[in-house]
């Protein structure tokens, strides 16, 4: 258990290491979420509830996650295009090891945007900083993990030119199937349906319930988190079994 534990943490150095010298690719994720959190905020938080920054902050928040579907899957599969995980391959290290040490290095990314958005939007809108943003913030560190998992997933089976068009399948469905950018109620029941079955709505509804509050701690809180992590359990199964698998071949 301890060499399990100390070469997960030497992977998790040198994956650190490999994204802090991509500093353009931290810049994007960073900065086109808050650009849009800001401009969004001035032209509709008049228009419409959900661009009010009680709702819009933890909305960004998990739409920032999805790009960390892009972000892992990139670093993964380049790993995999320059050989580097061939090498390791006949090392001691085994395949979870390899998959976590890939998550836990892009969480403190994670964590960065969390902090961040919710900082800007308490600065706009000063009702946002309470309790329920403490909350809200490792509650995301959750929410991200799905997101994550889906790189994992997604990097050991693409290469770098093709894992773009497969992570703008999760992008897009965050962007359309979290409700985020337009009132649900309007929708007809199957769409309803759908959203509630996919982790994109559950993962938004959860970090936005945590900062307004939770009136009903089933539906608000343990349903969407149950969802989200039912989700998270399967791709990060089916990550440790494609690049085990991936490790016998070589």
């Amino acid at each position: 258990m301890r060499r399990s534990f100390a070469r997960t943490a030497a992977l998790t150095g040198r994956n650190i290491k490999e994204i802090i010298r991509d500093p353009l690719s931290l810049i994007f994720m960073i900065a086109l979420p808050l650009v849009m959190e800001v401009l969004f905020y001035f032209i509709f938080h008049n228009l419409t509830a959900q661009f009010q920054m009680k709702y819009l902050a933890p909305g960004i928040v998990v739409f920032a996650q999805a790009f960390l579907t892009l972000f892992t899957g990139l670093l993964i599969s380049m790993d995999r295009a320059t050989s580097f995980l061939t090498r390791l391959y006949v090392s001691e290290a085994r395949s979870f090891e390899f998959i976590f040490s890939y998550a836990l290095s892009v969480l403190p990314l994670t964590l960065v945007q969390s902090v961040l958005f919710f900082l800007v939007g308490g600065v706009i809108d000063p009702s946002l900083f309470g309790p329920g943003m403490l909350l809200a913030i490792p509650v995301s560190l959750v929410t991200s993990l799905f997101f994550i998992g889906a790189g994992i997933l997604f990097g050991c089976i693409c290469n770098e030119k093709s894992i773009g068009g497969i992570a703008a399948i999760v992008i897009s469905g965050q962007s359309v199937l979290s409700g985020m950018w337009f009132p649900t109620e309007g929708l007809n029941g199957a769409m309803i349906t759908v959203m509630k079955v996919l982790p994109f709505k559950n993962a938004t509804m959860l970090v936005q319930n945590t900062v307004n509050g939770i009136s009903n701690p089933v539906s608000d809180f343990l349903v969407p988190l149950g969802i989200v992590l039912g989700y998270t359990v399967l791709v990060f199964a089916a990550a440790v079994i494609v690049f085990r698998r991936k490790m016998r071949t070589k």
